[in-house]
């Protein structure tokens, strides 16, 4: 990426002295590098651009620039870029909208050894490297930038600005139809200016190699914050299983988000705010929080905020109790959350020696101080001398415990505010503001990512058949648990299979084929006698045809809870495994979670916590508990299953019935690759 991030020399085609045309500040940009490099304008009309000369076409230049700029017609692109490459261009910065055939255009330029960041590309800035081929002024700092779409990029560079953050790096990448962003962020790796990431991504192609670029950041200790669109949206295709139907784009993307150590924001303004904790606190190491205020209103407030967002306003051991009551002797009870009722005016320090004795205790991961503190010297200037010495504790406070303090302030830019951040405690101007970072930084605290590459998968596993029958001898061979079961139909008559089967009644009949059995009347239960099995079978076969029919021993076991497992093939990110309610109710309940395939037991065993319906699992209002470690085997042998065959398109176990005595599966679909609209 050397090539577009510090070029030894860069022209400019299409340069204007027009403030309102993109080669105005194109031109504008090169040009405050050109003491780094050789920078040449193109512009056959103009003899100079902002008082550097130019030259009318590519041919003239005196060298082969490293990088061409290009801000032309789109239209007129091919042949600029065909004229280039004969001249030993080789990388190419595409700033043109409208450009025809963008993906032949990138073909062309990789055929001839070429690279190119576009077409509709808002441009490319590297602070460090004197580098700025944009739209505007972008304030170095720390915050490196990479969007598909170059407006929202700009608008994170301009609140970082505000922020006082900054931009390092910033690369609008347009349709991704040569460079994409996975190298981009692969660079940013070993790039010392920059401490973390911003991403902005709307097509989320070749998802295995930007999760690694994603870990491999993670690795090197820069925090990657992520925003994309179509959290609103379902799947955009209709999928056979409801492993399928159930997941959306946006949950593909949370799982590779959990996989690589990033976190997925939801606007410019949140992605900001995040980054400014990043730059200065500790991370939490739990959600174990203590709040403290000069007010008791905002106490309150803050504290159902801090429930809201997932935070527990931990009750206080004794001891840190003690020596909260010794600094507030006149208060009639000590709880979480502390009210200083007026202490805090009387005497500054109270608040550093709470806060001091709150980071104290070993059950408390995080101290949030909201109200009135960074106003003081701001409403009340003589006050200043004496709130600043306050603020300098916050630091070393700080600094010892290794426990973030985040202050909720009525100010927004007082001298002990803008000391706060200085000294790593984030402050800001919302509780709103402050308990969603802290629920973020925690979030992003406990998932440092995971190496799905390292888990073991079962190899290439091709179903011998389609329907159910299959799909139990693929699930059965990787060791999930079924019922015994024997086939009837095509010459199979009950009466002559089930006396000798060895099978106990009761008995479940199913039809082999359809893929959702109980919307076509597909399946009878509690088939006690072979009467009632020749009775269930003449019916089903009368209404749904012949076909391969699966006769098996019910499951009648107490206290069960039925759970969905499935696997699919994500078109972006490749193996999937999801746990969901089941049953026959799924779609309605909607109780889902989602991972990059293969899972281990434990990362099984965190996704069925993650269900609102693991409660049943854990033993509900007196029930039994449920075999969650024998489900957790199933979640691990589907996601296996998925991740190591590409026959495989989607899997689904549904119901998977879970007792206190261990986890069996009664239904099951497989779809292949090789047919994947099959109803079978």
């Amino acid at each position: 990426m050397d090539a577009f991030f510090d070029p030894g020399s860069v022209a400019v085609l299409g340069a204007s002295n027009d403030s309102s045309k993109w080669g105005f500040w194109l031109a504008a940009g090169a040009l405050r590098g050109a003491d780094r490099r050789s920078v040449h304008l193109i512009n056959a009309k103009a003899a100079s651009i902002q008082g550097h000369p130019t030259f009318a076409h590519l041919g003239e230049l005196p060298e082969v620039p490293e990088l061409l700029v290009v801000s032309v017609p789109g239209p007129t692109v091919a042949g600029v870029v065909a004229e280039a490459l004969e001249l030993g261009v080789r990388a190419f910065l595409v700033i043109s909208a409208r450009v025809p055939d963008a993906a032949g255009l990138a073909a062309t330029i990789r055929a001839a050894g070429g690279r190119l960041i576009g077409p509709n590309s808002l441009g490319l800035v590297d602070s460090s490297n004197d580098l700025l081929l944009a739209w505007g002024n972008f304030t170095p700092g720390s915050l490196a930038v990479v969007t598909q779409s170059g407006q929202l990029g700009t608008e994170i560079a301009t609140l970082s600005a505000r922020s006082g953050l900054g931009i390092s790096r910033f690369a609008s990448i347009g349709g991704q139809s040569d460079v994409r962003a996975a190298e981009i962020l692969t660079a940013l790796v070993d790039d010392p200016a920059t401490t973390q990431v911003a991403l902005y991504l709307e097509s989320f192609a070749g998802g295995p190699a930007l999760v690694a670029a994603l870990k491999a950041l993670r690795a090197a200790g820069k925090p990657t914050m992520i925003l994309t669109t179509g959290a609103s949206s379902a799947g955009a295709r209709m999928a056979k299983s409801h492993t399928g139907s159930l997941t959306s784009t946006m949950d593909a993307v949370d799982a590779a988000c959990r996989a690589a150590g990033a976190i997925r924001l939801n606007t410019p303004g949140q992605l900001v705010e995040l980054a400014g904790f990043f730059t200065t606190a500790w991370l939490p190491a739990g959600p174990r929080i203590a709040v403290l205020s000069d007010s008791g209103g905002q106490g309150a407030i803050a504290a159902d905020t801090a429930e809201n967002w997932g935070l527990h306003v931990h009750e206080l051991n004794s001891d840190t109790a003690t020596r909260i009551g010794a600094a507030l002797p006149e208060a009639d009870h000590i709880d979480n959350p502390i009210d200083l009722d007026g202490a805090g005016e009387k005497n500054l320090d109270t608040y550093a020696d709470l806060t001091e004795a709150l980071l104290a205790d070993p059950d408390i991961d995080a101290v949030v101080l909201s109200g009135y503190f960074g106003c003081y010297g701001q409403d009340v200037p003589e006050l200043l001398e004496t709130e600043l010495p306050v603020v300098e504790r916050f630091g070393r406070i700080v600094a010892e415990a290794k426990k973030p303090v985040i202050v909720h302030s009525m100010s927004a830019d007082s001298q002990a505010v803008t000391r706060l951040w200085e000294l790593g405690v984030p402050a800001y101007t919302s509780i709103e503001a402050a308990m969603r970072v802290l629920c973020r930084a925690g979030f992003y605290a406990a998932h440092s990512g995971r190496l799905t590459d390292t888990q073991d998968v079962t190899g290439t596993v091709t179903p011998w058949g389609t329907g159910y029958a299959a799909a139990r001898d693929v699930i059965a061979t990787a060791g999930v648990p079924v019922p015994a079961a024997v086939s009837l139909g095509r010459g199979r008559e009950p009466a002559e299979v089930v006396p000798g089967s060895g099978l106990h009644p009761p008995f479940a009949l199913k039809a082999g084929w359809p893929a959702h059995k109980t919307e076509v009347g597909g399946i009878a239960l509690g088939l006690n006698d072979l009467s009632a099995v020749e009775e269930a079978y003449a019916d089903m076969v009368g209404r749904l045809g012949d076909g391969e029919y699966i006769l098996e021993e019910m499951d009648t076991r107490d206290h069960v809870v039925e759970i969905l497992v499935g696997g699919r093939q994500d078109e972006n990110f490749g193996p999937l495994v999801m746990v969901a309610a089941g049953g026959t109710e799924t779609e309605l309940f909607a109780d889902t979670w989602l991972e990059l395939a293969p899972v281990s037991h434990t990362e099984a065993l965190e996704m069925i916590s993650r269900l609102s319906c693991s409660r049943l699992l854990t033993g509900w209002r007196g029930r039994p508990a449920a075999d969650i470690d024998g489900l957790a085997e199933v979640i691990v042998s589907v996601s296996r299953l998925v991740a190591g065959s590409n026959d495989i398109a989607e899997i689904e176990i549904n119901p998977v019935r879970v007792a206190p005595d261990g986890a069996v599966a009664v239904d099951a679909l497989v779809v292949t690759t090789e047919n994947p609209d099959s109803e079978e």
